[in-house]
């Protein structure tokens, strides 16, 4: 279980990661998870990273989920509930992620993409959560997070039935923010990291801890969580002018 990696690059704001198992349809690892949570971690202490661009390598998939043979590697299902959470490291990100999906979103792939802030799929995504045919249920998200994007009766169908879908029955199921052709989908993503990455970083991050804080919290707390967010950013501004 030595193939395959997770690479990290970082230009101009932007920290591309890429999923570098094409011939496995970018199957994760459990050397690739863990290296996930190492670039996330990797990510939040680099100032210089304003946006994150989370894509597959080769042309046929943007990440099939874990390998089946990964999960054979832990001796014991205590061993397996404490292995990397690779969608938890890129929610855990602080910066704004684009998720650029093409072909397979399988499973824990599209549990990844889910955990990301801005899905683009190119016309060829095709996408589902297989585990209910093997006989378990996803532990990357997709129970939690389904609902609050599709809705409850759409998320039952795709968990339950464990049916694929295409990419323009992904974006009316509001699954994608963003359909492109295939040939356009690695530009409109940079693109889209590039405009994020010239906003202030301080009020893209509070965007995106107070979005995130609406998934949890009640109305109430949610409303004082972004004024404090909004205070958070005056103050930044106030020190930038000083300065």
């Amino acid at each position: 279980m030595q193939d395959g990696q997770v690479t990290l690059e970082v230009a101009e704001g932007v920290a591309v990661l890429t999923l570098d198992r094409p011939a496995k349809h970018n199957a994760i690892t459990n050397a690739m998870a863990a290296q996930l949570a190492d670039h996330a971690h990797a990510i939040n202490a680099d100032d210089s990273v304003r946006a994150v661009l989370l894509r597959g390598a080769g042309a046929k998939a943007f990440c099939a989920g874990m390998d089946l043979r990964a999960i054979e590697a832990f001796r014991t299902a205590w061993d397996f509930r404490h292995r990397p959470d690779y969608p938890g490291a890129v929610r855990a990100i602080r910066k704004p992620v684009v998720a650029a999906i093409k072909g397979w979103a399988l499973g824990g792939g599209f549990e990844l993409a889910l955990a990301a802030d801005i899905r683009i799929a190119a016309a060829s995504s095709r996408i589902g959560f297989p585990e209910v045919t093997r006989g378990w249920v996803g532990g990357g998200g997709a129970s939690q997070m389904l609902p609050r994007v599709a809705g409850f009766g759409q998320a039952m169908r795709l968990l339950l039935t464990g049916e694929q879908i295409e990419a323009e029955e992904a974006l009316r199921l509001r699954l994608v923010e963003q359909l492109v052709p295939d040939e356009a989908l690695e530009e409109t993503a940079r693109a889209m990291c590039a405009r994020l990455a010239a906003l202030s970083p301080v009020a893209v991050q509070a965007v995106k801890a107070a979005v995130r804080q609406s998934l949890e919290a009640p109305l109430t707390a949610g409303l004082a969580y972004e004024n404090e967010m909004n205070v958070l950013c005056l103050a930044a501004l106030r020190e930038r002018d000083r300065a």
